[in-house]
Parts: structure tokens; C-alpha cells; sequence
């Protein structure tokens, strides 16, 4: 149990206070005693925060920087907390950490739990969420109930920027993790430095919380700017590298001549940092090197709403951001948080749901009468629940505890029922692998004898359980910031073996499973070399900082491995919107051709011939969201929207003499259409990436351009 205020030893007893103090009730928390005070204008800033993140979340496109709401949230808590601890440390030289938690806890968890709650008993219907996903959501459910959220997501090196990928429903809580770290961390900081401040230095107790906080903020932004440039991933959601946006709140809190009361000074700083934020929703975007410098503007930008403290005319933020409709938005804010992530998730799901504007609008609205709800019959009265406020603390925190095993456990559930079903589709892949149907994939299309074959619905591997159709060797497959040229090997020993090198992004990644299988049949060696979003090109890409230098460092260090290799022949794929530099040219395409065409150059003087094969379509959405719940012909896309106009790679093979290009275009399309489903086969796990079923159909093809490359070599250049 942890010692009261009055406790004679530790850091809970920090000096008498500087004034006669009149005992509450022991069932009233220091909230009561001293309460905090009501600041419209940063409730306001609240609903600013909330609707980026939402906004953003619902159209990228439109507000592709609106991720920085987290930022928002994060300077004003540090703001509110700080002030309020410190608060209650001058008037009682302590702080009750017991009763500081159970009143985070009532006010928190009621909401939190109750929406993770919903997202496990989606998730154990197979009929609202893929099979092939369960796995990974009942893990980060459970994490998201413990608060360890942002720090599994570090481990598991997620992206939250990507532009691609299925994130889980419960992705967002990573803030939410990252909030209640602070809740327990910040309390025990500001504690030990009171303590130092009148135990070493006269009794300076705020002097010395401010120093320690300013240290703490200053330290956790160079930490933050050095790992976002070593590691940007992780950096994302690690504590340490967002610990000092709360600090940047709390020193407001605690240096009053950063809160401007004159009306000029706080016309202007007010307006700044608007301006600031909204240049950060509408400029930044996932190629952004995030957190790191660049979190200054959002964060100092709501800082500087905070500090902006005079509300004399109606045309200052202080006096906007106090109407009603912002303040109701902010007072909601925290259950439209959590509430619409999910049901983005999972609205795409639901039988009969689209995503056009007129659905997407509809679920907004949807979102913000279940925040409503929630917050009138869930926070609000569990924060004032008897039953608990009139007890010790303790009752609280083992309350909550219960709460989160049992959410925790249904979570756990859902994987135990599903688990015999998940199993069956793991064998169900591999069965589709080794025994595919006469005329499936590709086939129905190419092969002239399967031109009468009608596959009716059918769809394999089920639209449920497409994401888990990828090859297996994750261990071949490098991302982020590592630039290591990972090889790996298959196929043939033999000496005199054909040697084929497979390299590029994850377009060619996605290849590895059907050249195992074609090495193995033709007696070929199989060398592999990937990395994400890096094709192999010798074009930089135009994203900034880590990442395009791990780039760059990637293909220096895969080119030495191909140099360095005896190969026959080398096969390459690559995205076709990846974002290049323009490098010096009139184009980013013209750049991305001439790189592509130069990183070959080494292998064609070399007389080592290069295959490559045009980009798949691209979809906006993950076309098994509509199949899970359309049929196959209501799930069709435009041509001329999933197609690229101008794939640099196929611009570059064309006329280069040595080079095989493929174009499987007339396979995934008509002249209009493009389609899901293949001759029975479901051609996406996601919305660009092929599943290994499909692409298996297309082996003998891939087979055929190896062999004739082989054997052609490259015109006029002999082999060396």
C-alpha cells in the first residue's frame, strides 16, 4: 500500500504546508480538496485534437497530417495533471498516489474497457472480422486492456504511417497506453524532486519540480529526435520519445510568465498556434519523419493555444474555442476516441455496407452519438459511482484489475472458439497450394482449353483468410531502417545449377513461395534479396530522413552480393507509386525510369539478363472487405483508377536490350474492370499485395521468361 500524504518517512511527506489546512473527509480525494480548474478554451483544444485524429482517420487523403491530435492530447495533459499534482503538493507537501490512480482509474477505464470489450466480441465472429487477423487482435486486445499497447507495437516494429497493411482494431490505444504510463510516471518524478527541493535546497519544492521537469522534457527530445532519425517505427510509440510533449504542457502549468494574459500577446500567440496545427493536419503526412524535430510545430502549437490565456474579444481562439459546440465535442472527445477507430475497422465488414462519402458520413455520425451515449451513462457515472469513491482506494484499483482480467479473459476466449476454425484454414491455404483446381488463376485466362470453365463464386482462399496467403520467410524480408542485405537461399546445390537472383520490395517479396516452388521443379538456386519500400533502383526515394538513407544503404550493400554472385539471370519487381526523388530530372517518373535502368545497367554489361513484370493494380481498400460480405461481382473496381497511369518500371524495360518484361495486366483486367477474383482464385490479400494462391497460377509463366532469359542471355555481351 502506498503511504499517505502524512507519512513521516519518503517522498510522500515533503515539509509542512505553508498554511493551516482544513481536514476533508477521508472518502474525498485531493480532487475535492483542491479542485481543478475549469479552462474552456483548452476543452476546446480537446475537440481541435479529437477531430484531427477522427477526420484523419476517415480521409487520409484529405487530412493527411491529422495523426498530430495524439500530440495534442499529450501537452494537454501534461498541462492539467501537472498543475493539479502540483496543486495538492504545496497544499499538503504530498500527493496521495493511491487516490490519484483509483480517480484515473474511474475516469478512464469505464469507457476504455467497455470498447475493448466490443472489439472482442466482434472479433470472435467470423462473420464481422477475417479469421486470418484473429490472432493478432486478441493479442493486441489484451495488450491495449494492460496499457502495454505502444510498447507492443515498438517490439512488433508496426508502422503506424504505413500506407498499406490491415492495423487491428484497437490500434489506436497506443495513446491511451502511452497517457496512463504517464499517470503513473509523472506523479513519482514530481514527488522525488520535492523531496530533493526541501530536503537539499531550503525547502525550494517548486524550484526544484520545474528544474527536474525541465530536464526530463529537454532529455526525452533529444532522445526523441535521435531515435526517430536511427529508428522511426518504434519511435512512434515508445514513452521516452513522448515524454517530453507532456513535459512541454506541465512547464506551462508551473512557469507562469509562459501564460500570456496580455491581450495582443495572447491575440497573437493564440492565432500562431492555430495556424501551426492546421499546418501540420493539412501539410504533414506518413512520408513526414515522425515524432522527432518535426513534432515541435504541433506541439509547441498547442502550447502556445494554452498559454494563450486573455479572452477579452470574441474573435480571440480563447473566446472561439469556448462556444458550445466545441466544448461539447470536447467533452466527448475522449469516447469519440476510442469508439472510431473500431468501427472504422469494422464498418466495411458489415453486410451491405459501403464506403462511399454518403456511408462514411453516416458512421461519423454514428461515432459521435455513441461518444454521447458513453459519456452520459458510462464515464459520468462511474466517476462518481458510490460504491467506489466512498471507499479506500484500494477498492478502486482491484476493481479496475478484476475489470481488465475479465476483458482480458473474453478476449482470450474468442481466440479459443476460433482457434479450431483458424487451424483449418491454415490447412485449407496449404491443400489450395499443393492441389489447385484444373484451369484456377491465372489459367481461366491464359490457358485457350479453360476458356469455357465457369467457376461460378467461388473464392480461394476465403476472402477471410486471404491475408494469411503470403510466403513464410519473414526472415528474407527487411523493413524500416535495416539496410542489411539479408540473403536467403533455395533451391539447387549442384554446382552447375541455374542461378537466379530474385530482388526488390515487397512486390517482389510477395514472389519468394512461387520461385521456391519453381526452383525446386527445375532444379534452379534461388537467391533473395528484399527490403520494403526499397525497390531496386538506383533513383533516392523522396522520403526524408532514416529510412531513405537505410534505402540507399540497402541497395549498395545488395549490389555488392549481386556483383559478388555467379547469376544467370536476375528477376525484379517493384511498386509502381513508390514515392521517388525527382533527382535532377523533369519528373519523379522520368528519375524512377532512368534509376531502374542504371541499377540493371551492372548486371546487363555483365551479360546477366534481368526479367521484370508490370505492377498489379492497387486498390484503395482491401477488395476482401466486400467480398466477405458481396458478391464476387459487386466488388469489381475501375481500370482506370487501379491502374497507375505511367509504372516507371515498365517505362524502363521497354527498348533496353537484356531486359524481359512481363505483363500480366490482361490477367487481373479488362478493358474497363479489374477484378478480385481470378478464375476462382482470390487474387489480394490486401489492397496491393497478391496472395502466393494466385500468383502460383502464374508459375509456369514466370518459368518460361527465366528459361528463354537464360538461355538468350543479353545481346552482345558475352557472359563475365
Amino acid at each position: 500500500m502506498v503511504p499517505s500524504a502524512d507519512h513521516e518517512l519518503g517522498p510522500q511527506n515533503l515539509g509542512a504546508p505553508s498554511q493551516t489546512l482544513r481536514r476533508e473527509r477521508r472518502d474525498r480525494s485531493p480532487e475535492h480538496a483542491e479542485p481543478s480548474r475549469f479552462i474552456p478554451h483548452v476543452q476546446g483544444l480537446r475537440a481541435i485534437a479529437v477531430l484531427f485524429v477522427v477526420l484523419y482517420h476517415f480521409w487520409p487523403g484529405r487530412l493527411s497530417g491529422g495523426y498530430v491530435g495524439v500530440d495534442i492530447f499529450f501537452v494537454i495533459s501534461g498541462f492539467l495533471i501537472t498543475g493539479h499534482l502540483m496543486r495538492e503538493l504545496e497544499a499538503t507537501g504530498g500527493v496521495r498516489l493511491a487516490q490519484f490512480w483509483a480517480r484515473r482509474a474511474r475516469r478512464l477505464l469505464p469507457a476504455s474497457l467497455l470498447v475493448l470489450l466490443f472489439c472482442a466480441i466482434v472479433v470472435a465472429s467470423p462473420y464481422l472480422f477475417p479469421l486470418s487477423a484473429l490472432p493478432n487482435e486478441v493479442r493486441e486486445i489484451i495488450a491495449s486492456t494492460f496499457y502495454v499497447e505502444n510498447w507492443y507495437l515498438a517490439f512488433s516494429s508496426t508502422d503506424y504511417l504505413a500506407l498499406s497493411g490491415e492495423p487491428t482494431t484497437v490500434q489506436h490505444y497506443w495513446s491511451l497506453s502511452l497517457e496512463e504510463q504517464f499517470y503513473v510516471l509523472w506523479p513519482l518524478i514530481m514527488l522525488l524532486a520535492a523531496w530533493i527541493g526541501v530536503t537539499f535546497f531550503r525547502g525550494a519544492r517548486r524550484r526544484a519540480v520545474i528544474t527536474t521537469l525541465g530536464v526530463v522534457t529537454l532529455a526525452s527530445f533529444v532522445f526523441c529526435v535521435i531515435f526517430t532519425m536511427t529508428n522511426p517505427a518504434p519511435a512512434y510509440f515508445v514513452t521516452f520519445t513522448r515524454m517530453w510533449q507532456f513535459g512541454v504542457g506541465a512547464l506551462i502549468a508551473l512557469v507562469p510568465m509562459l501564460r500570456i494574459r496580455n491581450a495582443i500577446g495572447s491575440f497573437v500567440l493564440g492565432w500562431a498556434g492555430i495556424v501551426a496545427l492546421l499546418y501540420a493536419a493539412f501539410r504533414f503526412d506518413g512520408q513526414t519523419p515522425y515524432p522527432g524535430y518535426m513534432a515541435l510545430v504541433p506541439t509547441l502549437g498547442a502550447a502556445a493555444v494554452i498559454a494563450a490565456s486573455n479572452t477579452a474579444r470574441w474573435w480571440y481562439p480563447t473566446r472561439i474555442l469556448s462556444i458550445r459546440p466545441a466544448q461539447f465535442v470536447g467533452d466527448i472527445s475522449y469516447s469519440l476516441y476510442l469508439w472510431h477507430w473500431p468501427l472504422i475497422v469494422i464498418a466495411p465488414s458489415v453486410p451491405f455496407w459501403g464506403l462511399t462519402i454518403y456511408h462514411r458520413v453516416a458512421l461519423l455520425a454514428l461515432c459521435f452519438v455513441l461518444a454521447w451515449l458513453t459519456k452520459k451513462f458510462v464515464e459520468d457515472p462511474a466517476r462518481a459511482w458510490k460504491v467506489l469513491t466512498t471507499r479506500p482506494p484500494r477498492v478502486t484499483l482491484w476493481a479496475s484489475l478484476v475489470a481488465m482480467v475479465l476483458v482480458g479473459a473474453t478476449a482470450a476466449g474468442a481466440w479459443a472458439i476460433n482457434a479450431p476454425a483458424y487451424r483449418e484454414g491454415v490447412a485449407a491455404i496449404e491443400q489450395l497450394r499443393s492441389d489447385p483446381p484444373e484451369c484456377f488463376g491465372a489459367a481461366s485466362v491464359l490457358d485457350p482449353a479453360c476458356s469455357d470453365v465457369d467457376f461460378g463464386d467461388q473464392v480461394l482462399p476465403a476472402p477471410g483468410f486471404a491475408a494469411a496467403d503470403m510466403p513464410s520467410d519473414q526472415q528474407c524480408f527487411v523493413q524500416l531502417n535495416d539496410s542489411r542485405a539479408v540473403t536467403c537461399e533455395f533451391g539447387s546445390d549442384a554446382e552447375d545449377a541455374p542461378r537466379v537472383a530474385l530482388i526488390g520490395d515487397s512486390h517482389a517479396f510477395q514472389l519468394l513461395s512461387t520461385f521456391q516452388r519453381i526452383a525446386d521443379e527445375n532444379g534452379w538456386h534461388l537467391t533473395t534479396l528484399f527490403k520494403g519500400a526499397c525497390p531496386w533502383s538506383t533513383t533516392p526515394l523522396s522520403t526524408p530522413g532514416a529510412f531513405g538513407a537505410a534505402c540507399a544503404d540497402w541497395r549498395e550493400n545488395a549490389v555488392e552480393v549481386l556483383d559478388s554472385g555467379d547469376f544467370d539471370v536476375v528477376f525484379t519487381a517493384g511498386l509502381s507509386t513508390t514515392p521517388f526523388s525527382s533527382s535532377g530530372y523533369d519528373s519523379r517518373h522520368d528519375a524512377a525510369v532512368a534509376g531502374y535502368r542504371e541499377a540493371w545497367s551492372g548486371m546487363l554489361h555483365r551479360g546477366i539478363p534481368v526479367v521484370t513484370v508490370v505492377d498489379n493494380p492497387v486498390w484503395e481498400n482491401d477488395p476482401n472487405k466486400c467480398l466477405r460480405t458481396q458478391g464476387v461481382g459487386n466488388c469489381d473496381g475501375p481500370r482506370d483508377e487501379l491502374l497507375t497511369d505511367q509504372d516507371p518500371l515498365k517505362d524502363a524495360a521497354e527498348g533496353t536490350a537484356g531486359v524481359t518484361l512481363l505483363d500480366f495486366t490482361d490477367v487481373f483486367c479488362d478493358h474497363t474492370t479489374c477484378f478480385p477474383v481470378v478464375g476462382g482464385a482470390n487474387v489480394y490479400r490486401d489492397e496491393d499485395h497478391l496472395t502466393v494462391s494466385f500468383l502460383d497460377s502464374l508459375a509456369s509463366q514466370y518459368t518460361a521468361a527465366l528459361r528463354d532469359a537464360i538461355a538468350a542471355g543479353v545481346p552482345g555481351v558475352p557472359r563475365s
